[in-house]
Formats: C-alpha cells, structure tokens, sequence
C-alpha cells in the first residue's frame, strides 16, 4: 500500500493536521497514551512470541 514510505514532508502534514484538530495542549497527552499504548503492544506481542517459542520447542523435545 505504501505506507512504510512516509517521509518527512508528509510527517509535518499529518502533524500539523493534528494540531489544528487537538490543538496545543491536547497533543503531548495524546503523544503519551500513543506511547503507553504501544509499549504495551510490544509488550504482549513479545510475550506471545515467546509464549509460541515455547511451545514449539515443547514439541520437538
């Protein structure tokens, strides 16, 4: 689809899109639950990963 070819152009568009949306005081709250949100994605998605890993190990042994 293209959209792993952000750049920079359209990284300043979408930003300031959002500021006109949210306004100033709304996006560092807004940045800090993106955040949190995706630390705790990578978080469970590791933990499925590993989860997988041991059951494919448990079944070759």
């Amino acid at each position: 689809m293209g959209f792993a070819r952000i750049g920079a152009p359209e990284l300043i568009l979408i930003l300031a899109i959002a500021l006109v949306i949210f306004g100033p005081s709304k996006l560092p709250e807004i940045g800090k639950t993106l955040g949190k949100a995706l630390k705790e994605f990578k978080s469970h998605a590791n933990k499925v990963s590993e989860d997988l890993k041991v059951e494919v190990d448990e079944k070759k042994n």
